[in-house]
């Protein structure tokens, strides 16, 4: 379950920098009033948060397969 919400904030921040990137719009900032803005800044710890958690899926890989083939 951590993994999908995990997964799912990286996308989300993906998305954002993809944004950013493409059209110099940062949707976050602009929803919640500036990216000063308390929201704003809780979004985007949230999201390198769970992109420090991700790290960890590279050193569970055989730990993910196995479960795969039991199941």
């Amino acid at each position: 379950m951590l993994d999908k919400l995990a997964l799912t904030l990286i996308i989300i921040g993906a998305l954002i920098w993809g944004g950013v990137g493409l059209f110099q719009f940062d949707i976050i900032a602009w929803m919640f009033g500036g990216s000063a803005a308390v929201v704003s800044r809780v979004i985007y710890v949230l999201v390198a948060l769970a992109g420090l958690y991700c790290i960890s899926l590279f050193f569970r890989r055989n730990e993910l397969v196995e479960s795969h083939d039991r199941d």
